[in-house]
Parts: C-alpha cells; structure tokens; sequence
C-alpha cells in the first residue's frame, strides 16, 4: 500500500496493483483440444540416459509381442513343466515351439538390450544394458545347446529367457511411461489451448489463429472457453478454472487488472483481456521447459544406481569365472558349466537396476499433477534433510496486497454505517487500498450508498459526496491539512495499530472524524496450516523481509513463526541464508522469485512459490505452481516417501543378489543345499515385480495442498 494514495503508514511501498476498467461483455472462440500442441506420451523419443532413442510406444509393443509369445514357449518347456509338475502336449514339432519362439523374443524383445549393451561396450561404461544383454545371450546359448543335444547339458534357459526379456520390457515400459508422464500430463495443457481466438479492433472483432496473436493485442474470452494466451483482464470479471497450472480444484475471481495464463477457463462469465504474453514466453511453455530440466536433471541417486549397475556387471562377470574354475577343479566340468550360466542369467539385477530410477521417475510425476514441478532432481532428494524453511513474508506467507483488518469509530458512529461510507467515498477508486475497503463491505453484505463528485486529492487521499455531504478519506497528512484530531479514544485504537506498521485512514465528514478503517498485507490462511505442520514434523520455521520490524514481529506472532529476519534488503537475503547455514542448519528458501534469486541459489532448496502467472525462475530448483505455501509440505512428504522407497527397493533387490548368486555358484552344495537354475530364475522375477510393485505405492501418496495435515 503506497502512501501517494491516502498517506498512510504501510508497512509495504510496492503491493501490487492495476488499473480497472467497467463491465464490457466480451467472448472468444471455444477451445478446440488435442490440435497437436505437443508429441503424445506414448510416442515421445527419449533422449537422454539408457532410452535414448527409445519410445515408450516401442517398449509397449515389444511387451505385448514378447508376452504373447512367451506363453507358449513357457508351457512347452520341459524345465518348467517338471517345475510344477505336468505333462505338455506331444505332437510333431512341439518339441521345438521354445527354441523357434524363444529365438524370436531373443532378438525382437531382446534388441533393446542388445543394443544398448553392446553401445555400453563400445564406451567401455558396463551398465544395466549391458547386464540385461549379457544375461539374455548366456540363457540364448546354453538353451540352443541343450535344444540342440550338444554336451548333454540340461540347461533349458527358454522359459526363462522369454520370461527375462518380457519382465525388463514390461520394467522399462513402466519406468519410461514414468519418466515421460511428467511431461506428457504438461504436453495436455498445451493441447487444450483454442486454436483460435476472437480479437478485438478498430473494426471491431476478427477470428484469428492463435500464432498471429502478439502482446498488446486485446481479445475476447467467453464463459466456458480458455485463455488462448497470457494476458491482464481489462473488461468484465469471471471465476477462472486454474487448476490445470495450479493444481487447485477451486476457481478463482479473476477481476480488471488481474493476469490470466493460457489454458485456464473462465468458467462463468465473458471477459477481455490485454494480450501480454504469447507462444513461447507464456507461463505453460515455461512449465514444460521445467519438466523438461527436470528429467535431464542429475541425481546422486540415478548416479547410485548407474555405479551399482557398473560394480554387479563385474561382480556377475566374476562370480561366473570363480564358479566355473572352482567346479573345474572339482572335477566336475557339466556341473561348472550348469552352475555358472544359472550365475550369470539369474546375477542380473533387474530389480536394482528399477530400484531407484523408477522411483524418482513416480515421484517427478505425482509432483507435476500435484502442482510441483522439480526442476532438478537433487532438490527433491535434499528437501528431506532441511532443518529449516526460511520463507519470504509478502507474497508468501502473505498475499502480497492489502486487507481491512479492522474498523475503529468514533463516539456515537456504528461501525457497518462507517465502513459502508468510506466504501461509497472508495467504490470509484482504481487503487488498491480502496478495492480492499469496497471487497470488505461487499464481503459483509453492506447496503453502500450511491457516491458522486468523486476526485483524488494528491498525497492526501479521496474524497466523495454522499447523501448531501462532503466525506474525505485518507492518512495523516489529511488530518494535517484539515488541521484537526483524533478524539483521544480514537486515538489509542488507532495508535496500536500503527506501531505495529499497519495502513490507518481516517474517513472525515467535513471536520468531524467519523472513525478509520485500518489495512494490513493479508496473512493467508494457508500459511497458518503451512508452519503448523511444518513445526509438526520437526522442521524450523523462519520468515525474511525487508519490512520494519514491527510489521515482521505482528506476522510472526500471527503465525507462530520460530525467528525472523526484518529491514532486510533484497540484495541480502542470500547473506541469511548463509547465515542460518553457518549454524550447521540445511535450508529450503521459499519465496516468490521477484527478488529472492539469489537466496534460493544459495540454498540447499531453492523454492520459488506463486509461479501460475511467473514460471521464469531459474533460481530455484523447485517451482510452485500455486501460491498455497502447504505445498512446501507435499514436496517434504514426497521427499521422504521417495527416500523410504528407494531403501526399500535397494534392500529387497540387494538381498536377492546376496542370497541367490553365492546358491546358484554352489557354496551350500556339501549340504545339499543348490538353487537350481529355474528355481533362481523365479525368485530373480518375483523380485524385479516386487521392487516395480513397491515403487508403484508411492501414487497412493496424498500431496494435494489441502489435504496435506
């Protein structure tokens, strides 16, 4: 609240604020989705990591294909028939339906694999791939040389070997259609845009695409149809469906002077709108630019897992060329070979290689549908670890404009009689301040009297006539220039609220003060919940401004908020940070990216909040999609939750290498104690759905703001 308006103390210089015009209907072309606004999920080309090249489509068909053939090659193998004990049809050629099929799968299911494999050769950087590839081969061979009667092997891997390749098809699927849905449910926004749009000129209004839409032209959107670029209402107002770029189910009241994004509908009435942003520069472009960084992010997680593929490549390697010497030397050269292709088929750590991707592949995904969009993937894996969320007050914590907290009259004035009064002075005002004391009476179901003569008295304040009489509003230097006072009652009200940096403006009639309405940014309600629940789990709660201290301290205490940071000037935030970290704290930075950039820099968690309209923040490493400060608590949960996960997965999928590679190399076989190839090749299956399955929890995570407690 600007003191030019009414002169009063504000306890902020620069709230925000716009000029509004009448109630001009306005209307705009349907929107027409699905034009091909962005690549489909399904076909999307990976081109990063071990699915570059690779499209989620690809790994769909070549699972279904595989399944399809696998069933037959299954139930016709000898090996699992005796597993579960039953006798397959025997007719002319059955015998050799695995073979001829499991060839098949090999190199159409396979090729993926073999591929990326023998590219992770070539580079000489073994990772899943290559373990993938070499698991497959090894089962390939040993089967056609059992298929085949060479050596009298018993090493009927067929089964295994379609049931290998269609379970890491089925995994990569899942961990790419993962990876991709992030992208693919932002992909959709884009998609709902208009194809066109009704603009308004001289001549009055043209049908246009919208690609010849540039910024300053104004066009026309009707009750049911969405934005078809960024823009400021000028005419009309109507409740706006956001939920698209925010997350938040409840609509929003979008008025003259308010910003519009494209995409969002306006649910109930027409309005117009001053176009300020188009195809690349709108906000939705620059969330699918986030998406996009997102998933090219680093990760010392991924980064884990890609050593890990690494060190079991060799250790699968190793373990195959120890258990052939060792059984070699036994004398035992049938029993070398036997146990060392069972090593090296059921070694490879399917499960491990999923354990982790796939994980933080879900977790980008449920952020982007519950309005957080992580830029970079280490953000999230820190944001568990913050001892304390550092928040910035106005446009964060607040709403960053201005709120009647209060009315205080004077002796023998009823309070709904004041308010309604300073409303008539205020209702042809632009201002802010005077929008806040209209929507307060409006609020209240206020009968406010018609105003006429309206005028602005520069630096003073406003004044109107009504019913007969002359009323002015406005701060202290109104006071001054009528060279009168406040009734010492009025004045002890008044006072407390100015000490703790409130906007206080008397309303006068003639020389006679009737009362003042006092102002303050208005907290949100949100932000109660928000370091409630953030205190709850254990997290530290601070708030930086560059407020008086007055002014900090009365939010602070509103709130409940752990320490504060007042008269703090834009360019030394980062400095707080700092110094909150040389205390041994790890921080998450919360603000609304105007001028915070260099304190979610510094942090270990960048936040930028309140980015539906403003998306370039490239400071942060996450970004808000809603101005509701409890999504910094479904980031936290998410954080954790994904952590657990990704243990949960690490110990299951190790455990099973543990355990099952040292069986299948013999070492318990002096007690009789062997784990068989198909035996192995089961428990290597059912460990790779567990970990998948596992992974798959983290949806059930509860991360819309308004349910997070």
């Amino acid at each position: 609240m600007d003191q030019d308006h009414h002169n009063g103390p504000s306890a902020r210089q620069d709230a925000p604020g716009a000029p509004h015009g009448g109630s001009a209907v306005a209307h705009a072309p349907d929107a027409h989705a699905g034009h091909g606004h962005g690549m489909d999920d399904e076909h999307m080309v990976h081109n990063h990591g071990q699915h570059a090249g690779h499209s989620v489509a690809m790994f769909k068909k070549r699972f279904w294909v595989t399944l399809a053939l696998s069933v037959p090659v299954v139930y016709f193998s000898p090996m699992f028939a005796d597993l579960l004990g039953y006798m397959p049809p025997v007719f002319p050629g059955s015998v050799w339906i695995p073979p001829v099929l499991g060839t098949v799968i090999f190199f159409y299911g396979g090729q993926p694999f073999l591929k990326g494999g023998l590219d992770e050769l070539k580079s000489r950087k073994p990772a899943m791939m290559l373990l993938i590839a070499m698991a497959i081969s090894v089962a390939f061979i040993a089967s056609w040389v059992t298929s085949l009667g060479i050596g009298g092997f018993d090493l009927d891997f067929w089964w295994e070997l379609a049931l290998l390749v269609a379970i890491m098809l089925l995994g990569h699927w899942i961990e790419m259609r993962a990876l991709g849905s992030a992208r693919g449910a932002l992909d959709a926004l884009a998609a709902l845009l208009p194809d066109e749009a009704d603009r308004i000129t001289a001549a009055g209004t043209e049908t246009v695409k919208v690609s010849e839409l540039v910024a300053g032209d104004t066009v026309l959107v009707r009750s049911g149809a969405r934005m078809p670029a960024d823009g400021v209402v000028v005419d009309g107002q109507a409740e706006f469906d956001e939920s698209m770029i925010t997350g938040e189910s409840r609509t929003v009241l979008r008025s003259p002077g308010d910003k519009v994004v494209a995409g969002t509908v306006a649910t109930d009435n027409t309005v117009r709108v001053r176009v300020t942003a188009v195809g690349d520069d709108t906000a939705l472009a620059g969330i699918q630019r986030l998406v996009a960084e997102a998933q090219a992010s680093s990760s010392k997680a991924q980064a884990l897992a890609d050593r890990a593929a690494a060190f079991l490549f060799y250790f699968a390697a190793g373990a195959g060329v120890i258990t052939f010497i060792v059984w070699s030397l036994l004398g035992s050269v049938p029993d070398a070979v036997t146990r060392t292709v069972t090593v090296l088929v059921i070694a490879c750590p399917h499960a491990l290689g999923l354990a982790i991707p796939l994980v933080i592949a879900i977790s980008t995904e449920q952020a982007a549908r519950a309005g957080v969009l992580i830029k970079n993937r280490m953000a999230l894996e820190r944001m568990r670890t913050v001892d304390v969320v550092l928040f910035d007050k106005t446009g964060t914590l607040t709403k960053g404009e201005p709120a009647l907290r209060d009315v205080a009259t004077a002796e023998g004035v009823e309070r709904n009689t004041l308010l309604a009064l300073a409303a008539a002075v205020e209702a042809d005002s632009e201002h802010p301040v005077a929008r806040a004391i209209v929507r307060a009476a409006q609020e209240q179901d206020l009968k406010i009297p018609a105003a006429s003569g309206f005028s602005s008295m520069t630096g003073r304040g406003v004044r109107a006539t009504v019913d007969g009489r002359t009323i002015q509003v406005g701060g202290p230097a109104l006071l001054r220039d009528l060279e009168t006072e406040e009734p010492p009652a009025l004045a002890a009200t008044t006072k407390a609220w100015i000490d703790r940096g409130a906007a206080v403006l008397h309303i006068i009639d003639g020389q006679r003060i009737l009362g003042a309405v006092i102002l303050e940014d208005a907290v949100r309600a949100e932000s109660r919940q928000a370091v409630k629940a953030l205190q709850g789990r254990g997290i530290k709660v601070a708030m930086i401004t560059g407020d008086a201290q007055q002014v900090a301290r009365a939010v602070a205490e509103e709130l409940n908020i752990d320490e504060v940071f007042a008269e703090v000037l834009p360019a030394d935030k980062d400095k707080k940070v700092a110094e909150l970290q040389a205390r041994g704290l790890k921080v998450a930075m919360v603000g609304d990216g105007v001028n915070d950039s260099p304190a979610l820099a510094r942090a270990e968690v960048g936040i930028a909040i309140g980015a539906g309209t403003d998306v370039a923040m490239e400071s942060a490493g996450v970004v808000l999609a809603s101005n509701d400060p409890r999504a910094v608590l479904s980031m936290l949960d998410l954080s954790r939750a994904s952590y657990r996960k990704m243990w949960q997965n690490l110990i299951w999928a190790t455990g099973y290498n543990i355990i099952s590679v040292p069986l299948a190399a013999g070492v318990l076989a002096f007690a009789g104690v062997v784990l068989s190839p198909a035996a192995g090749a089961v428990l290597m299956s059912v460990s790779t759905i567990v970990v998948a399955l596992n992974a798959q929890l983290l949806r059930r995570l509860q991360l819309n703001p308004a349910q997070v407690r």
